[in-house]
């Protein structure tokens, strides 16, 4: 009897445990059956369709587009910039600008250099002019002015070698004619001497714009070729090669405008300077007119005696 009682409560008990077990093991599948849609419908958990990318890569392919699309602007900036259309030039090109550009350092290097020669003439003529119009010899001005490095010193020495090789003759028109002669050619080479590099601002100003002007012909007609080529008349494809081409003839103007203002400034300065030569070449022969008044007055002096 015992022994089926034990029996009844070990099958109640069973039916009780199993009664309990079934609704939680109900409850954890029902839980887990939404859950597989969830799983499938997430696009990094399944493989790529055929021809279709997958979300993480179609992500680093937009992020390298966008990277490759913003290097593509920075370099189209920098290739619209002086330098980068410079360096992108077809080689004629290239080289005139090359040419123009040492041709405009020429046209500076010859204003700075000019500028303190003519400053440095100028000043020492300027003295030298003082002390011939307060000589009263061409001995006392020899004196007053040394071996100084001026046109000056070299119009004095002329008149005095003058008179000194016609001394004895009795022309003293003759003496005066032939120191005019010297002094005429002491002023023409110091002329030509002042003007050296007069002649190649004159060049530059000249003919820089149609050297540039050649190069943008030479561009120009690289770019329309390019444009044939490339069959396609965008303009993002055809500014870069006619920009290119402007900046040859922006090159030239750039030299040529400078050079031709230089030019005209030391013609008016070189012009300047020559009427103080000539200043000092008249002094020197008014000085040489005295020598030869007071020795004729010598003469008679001594003939009268």
């Amino acid at each position: 009897m015992m022994t089926s009682f034990l029996a009844r409560f070990a099958i109640v008990l069973s039916f009780l445990i199993v009664s309990a077990v079934a609704p939680a093991g109900a409850q954890q599948v029902v839980p887990q059956a939404p859950a597989a849609p969830a799983i499938s419908t997430d696009l990094s958990a399944q493989p790529p369709a055929a021809g279709q990318p997958a979300a993480g890569q179609a992500a680093a392919t937009s992020a390298e587009s966008a990277a490759r699309g913003g290097k593509s602007v920075t370099t189209g900036l920098d290739e619209l910039s002086p330098l980068g259309m410079f360096l992108k030039a077809d080689m004629i090109v290239k080289s005139v600008m090359i040419a123009l550009a040492l041709a405009s350092v020429a046209s500076w290097t010859i204003l700075i250099a000019k500028s303190i020669e003519f400053s440095v003439l100028r000043r020492r003529l300027v003295a030298a002019l003082r002390k011939l119009g307060g000589a009263k010899s061409l001995a006392e001005a020899h004196l007053a002015l040394g071996n100084g490095k001026n046109v000056a010193t070299v119009l004095l020495q002329a008149a005095i070698a003058e008179a000194r090789l016609s001394a004895g003759l009795g022309s003293d028109e003759g003496i005066k004619e032939r120191a005019a002669s010297s002094f005429t050619e002491i002023v023409r080479a110091e002329a030509r001497r002042v003007r050296v590099g007069m002649g190649l601002l004159a060049t530059v100003g000249a003919i820089s714009p149609f050297v540039g002007l050649f190069g943008t012909v030479w561009g120009i007609m690289n770019s329309f070729i390019g444009i044939s080529k490339s069959q396609t008349t965008n303009l993002a494809v055809v500014a870069p090669g006619i920009a290119e081409a402007l900046l040859a003839t922006a090159i030239g103007l750039a030299a040529a405008i400078p050079a031709v203002i230089i030019y005209n400034h030391f013609s008016r300065v070189t012009k300047g300077y020559l009427e103080l030569v000539n200043r000092a070449s008249g002094a020197t022969g008014r000085l040489l007119s005295r020598d030869l008044d007071r020795s004729q007055i010598g003469l008679h002096a001594r003939a009268a005696e």
